[in-house]
């Protein structure tokens, strides 16, 4: 059954890590064909074009066989999304192929499971995280019980009244402090789940495009949260 799924190329752009994936089906029932991440200081650009040709190669498909293309939008990286997005938004017009953009924080919350709320965060830099809180369903999948947002790590720890399971990047630089104020209702997942997976993007992607929630190519932006440094400059000189 699950060769007869649609097949998902999947990219992750939004954090140093570089991932990228093929996937078939969705969620429920669905399948990690293959995957490959790297995380080092080269920048995605210079690699992200030959890690897919690798990434088709090895699992011996091709671009006729891939149904949808997925990429995550964000939040993240202000550089890497845009690499991440500008590269499938080419390969989608290029091969006629639907484009799927998934939240990078939604990606992080499928690595969870279980009874306790989940929180996904990353490191937004200028002593901030991107975030938001989910909840796992009857079907065992993390869902949205919140918005995404930018927000300090002692504002989100105060937040909290609940156990709570973080996953991402930030709990590296702030897990001692939510540990601190939270105290029995912190909890973290294990590092390797901390940083963004193109296979868990894929699988979401997958349940996009059943549902048929295409993105537009021509349109298509990342999901920034909040202004780049670039932007506030020129608002300022606006002013």
């Amino acid at each position: 059954m699950n060769g007869e799924l649609p097949l998902i190329l999947a990219i992750d752009t939004a954090s140093s890590c570089s991932s990228v994936a093929l996937t078939r089906g969705s969620v429920t029932g669905g399948q990690v064909v293959a995957s490959l991440s790297l995380n080092s200081s080269v920048t995605h650009s210079r690699r992200l074009l030959s890690a897919i040709d690798w990434l088709l190669a090895e699992a011996e498909t091709d671009w006729q066989t891939v149904a949808g293309l997925g990429v995550s939008l964000g939040p993240g990286s202000f550089t890497g999304l845009r690499i991440g997005m500008a590269t499938v938004k080419g390969l989608a017009t290029a091969i006629d192929k639907p484009l799927l953009g998934i939240s990078t924080l939604d990606a992080l919350a499928l690595n969870c499971t279980g009874e306790r709320l989940i929180c996904a965060v990353l490191d937004a830099r200028k002593k901030e995280v991107y975030t938001c809180f989910y909840r796992v369903d009857s079907r065992g999948i993390p869902r949205r019980a919140g918005t995404i947002r930018v927000i300090s790590p002692q504002r989100l720890a105060e937040e909290i009244e609940q156990p709570v399971l973080f996953v991402g990047d930030a709990i590296m630089l702030y897990g001692d402090l939510w540990q601190e104020i939270l105290g029995n209702r912190f909890a973290s997942a294990p590092t390797m789940l901390n940083y963004p997976c193109a296979a868990a993007l894929g699988l979401l992607a997958g349940e996009m495009l059943q549902q048929d929630q295409c993105l537009d190519p021509a349109t298509a932006v990342p999901l920034y949260v909040r202004a780049s440094d670039a932007e506030l400059s020129l608002g300022a000189v606006v002013k």
